[in-house]
Protein backbone atom coordinates (compact mmCIF):
# COMPACT_ATOMS: atom_id res chain seq x y z
CA UNK A 1 0.00 0.00 0.00
CA UNK A 2 1.67 3.75 -0.78
CA UNK A 3 1.47 5.89 1.46
CA UNK A 4 -0.36 9.27 0.33
CA UNK A 5 2.54 10.92 1.71
CA UNK A 6 4.89 9.53 -0.73
CA UNK A 7 3.15 10.25 -3.67
CA UNK A 8 4.20 12.68 -6.47
CA UNK A 9 2.93 15.89 -6.80
CA UNK A 10 2.16 15.16 -10.44
CA UNK A 11 0.10 11.74 -8.84
CA UNK A 12 -1.51 14.06 -6.43
CA UNK A 13 -2.65 16.40 -8.77
CA UNK A 14 -4.51 13.27 -10.78
CA UNK A 15 -6.24 12.53 -7.87
CA UNK A 16 -7.00 15.30 -6.75
CA UNK A 17 -8.37 15.97 -10.16
CA UNK A 18 -10.53 12.68 -10.97
CA UNK A 19 -11.97 13.04 -7.41
CA UNK A 20 -13.31 16.20 -8.78
CA UNK A 21 -14.67 14.80 -11.79
CA UNK A 22 -16.13 12.12 -9.76
CA UNK A 23 -18.04 15.01 -7.65
CA UNK A 24 -19.43 16.58 -10.63
CA UNK A 25 -20.51 13.29 -11.93
CA UNK A 26 -22.10 12.66 -8.66
CA UNK A 27 -23.75 15.86 -8.78
CA UNK A 28 -24.64 16.07 -11.79
CA UNK A 29 -26.42 12.30 -11.04
CA UNK A 30 -28.29 14.28 -8.33
CA UNK A 31 -30.22 17.42 -9.95
CA UNK A 32 -32.72 16.69 -7.20
CA UNK A 33 -30.36 17.88 -4.89
CA UNK A 34 -31.04 21.86 -4.76
CA UNK A 35 -28.09 24.66 -4.77
CA UNK A 36 -29.38 25.52 -1.48
CA UNK A 37 -29.89 22.13 0.20
CA UNK A 38 -26.10 22.24 -0.55
CA UNK A 39 -25.35 25.65 0.90
CA UNK A 40 -28.01 24.41 4.09
CA UNK A 41 -26.05 21.03 4.41
CA UNK A 42 -22.17 21.76 3.93
CA UNK A 43 -22.01 25.55 3.00
CA UNK A 44 -21.19 25.48 -0.53
CA UNK A 45 -23.01 24.48 -3.76
CA UNK A 46 -22.61 24.44 -7.36
CA UNK A 47 -22.27 28.04 -8.00
CA UNK A 48 -19.18 27.92 -5.39
CA UNK A 49 -17.68 24.97 -7.29
CA UNK A 50 -17.79 27.16 -10.33
CA UNK A 51 -16.50 30.43 -8.51
CA UNK A 52 -13.48 28.16 -6.67
CA UNK A 53 -12.70 26.54 -10.51
CA UNK A 54 -12.55 30.42 -11.35
CA UNK A 55 -10.41 31.67 -9.23
CA UNK A 56 -7.56 28.26 -9.37
CA UNK A 57 -7.67 29.18 -13.45
CA UNK A 58 -6.80 32.66 -12.22
CA UNK A 59 -4.24 31.68 -10.32
CA UNK A 60 -2.51 30.21 -13.12
CA UNK A 61 -3.19 33.05 -15.29
CA UNK A 62 -5.84 31.57 -17.20
CA UNK A 63 -8.76 33.99 -18.05
CA UNK A 64 -12.27 31.83 -17.55
CA UNK A 65 -15.85 33.81 -17.20
CA UNK A 66 -17.79 33.32 -14.05
CA UNK A 67 -20.39 31.63 -16.24
CA UNK A 68 -17.85 29.65 -17.73
CA UNK A 69 -16.66 28.18 -14.98
CA UNK A 70 -20.17 27.64 -13.26
CA UNK A 71 -21.20 25.79 -17.03
CA UNK A 72 -18.04 23.37 -15.90
CA UNK A 73 -19.84 22.89 -13.12
CA UNK A 74 -23.71 22.40 -14.12
CA UNK A 75 -22.47 20.68 -17.66
CA UNK A 76 -24.90 23.15 -19.31
CA UNK A 77 -25.08 27.09 -18.83
CA UNK A 78 -26.44 28.34 -15.55
CA UNK A 79 -29.57 29.21 -16.64
CA UNK A 80 -30.57 26.26 -18.81
CA UNK A 81 -29.72 23.88 -15.64
CA UNK A 82 -31.76 26.35 -13.76
CA UNK A 83 -34.44 26.55 -16.14
CA UNK A 84 -34.91 22.72 -16.42
CA UNK A 85 -33.56 21.45 -13.28
CA UNK A 86 -34.16 24.34 -10.17
CA UNK A 87 -36.99 24.00 -8.14
CA UNK A 88 -38.77 26.70 -5.67
CA UNK A 89 -36.64 26.45 -2.05
CA UNK A 90 -39.44 26.78 0.19
CA UNK A 91 -40.24 29.67 2.54
CA UNK A 92 -38.78 27.70 5.32
CA UNK A 93 -35.32 26.39 3.42
CA UNK A 94 -35.11 30.12 2.78
CA UNK A 95 -35.42 31.33 6.39
CA UNK A 96 -32.98 28.36 7.24
CA UNK A 97 -30.13 30.11 4.89
CA UNK A 98 -30.92 33.50 5.54
CA UNK A 99 -30.25 32.70 9.51
CA UNK A 100 -27.34 30.64 9.02
CA UNK A 101 -26.15 33.15 7.00
CA UNK A 102 -26.54 35.92 9.51
CA UNK A 103 -24.75 33.84 12.62
CA UNK A 104 -21.35 33.56 9.87
CA UNK A 105 -22.00 37.02 9.54
CA UNK A 106 -21.92 36.78 13.44
CA UNK A 107 -25.89 38.54 14.48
Amino acid sequence: MTDPDNITETERTALDAAAFRRLLAHLDARKDVQNIDLMLLADFCRNCLGDWWREAAAERGIDVTRDQARERVYGMPPGDWKALYQGKASPEKIAAFKAKQAAKAGG
